[in-house]
């Protein structure tokens, strides 16, 4: 039984990592999800909306990675940064909502940790994006 709660508990941080790891690209994903599902209901089949939600996150993943390069002003970057990692932030909170959704958590102590789990992911997410050292 100790196995299983430690198998568990392990499993938990390492989705935990992972959704923090990937958090910095949920910008891409929603807009490649969101491409999907457009071309889902125009009508198109399932590999040809799959086609167009990847090529529609790796476009938008490219024209950060262009505006980052391009761009020399700090605080654009920093906005540019910011604005991609807001999904991120969004992210974060919805994984913690989730975590403790079925914790005896009063409401206001939910949200609480809710906001500064998205907040932190944000922050961390858009520091990784600007890069700043």
């Amino acid at each position: 039984m100790t196995q299983i709660i430690l198998l568990a508990v392990a499993s938990a941080a390492a989705m935990c990592v992972l959704a923090f790891t990937l958090a910095t690209h949920a910008l891409p994903f929603m807009l490649g999800l969101a491409a999907f599902r457009l071309a889902l209901a125009c009508g198109a089949e399932w590999m040809a909306a799959g086609i167009v939600g990847v090529a529609a996150g790796i476009l938008s993943l490219a024209l950060f990675i262009y505006l980052r390069e391009g761009l020399r002003n700090p605080t654009a970057k920093l906005f540019l940064a910011v604005a991609y990692a807001a999904p991120a932030a969004v992210a974060g909170y919805a994984l913690m909502y989730g975590v403790i959704g079925a914790a005896p958590v009063s409401e206001p102590a939910r949200h609480f940790l809710c906001l500064a789990s998205g907040g932190f992911v944000g922050l961390s997410a858009a520091v990784r994006l600007a890069q700043l050292r």
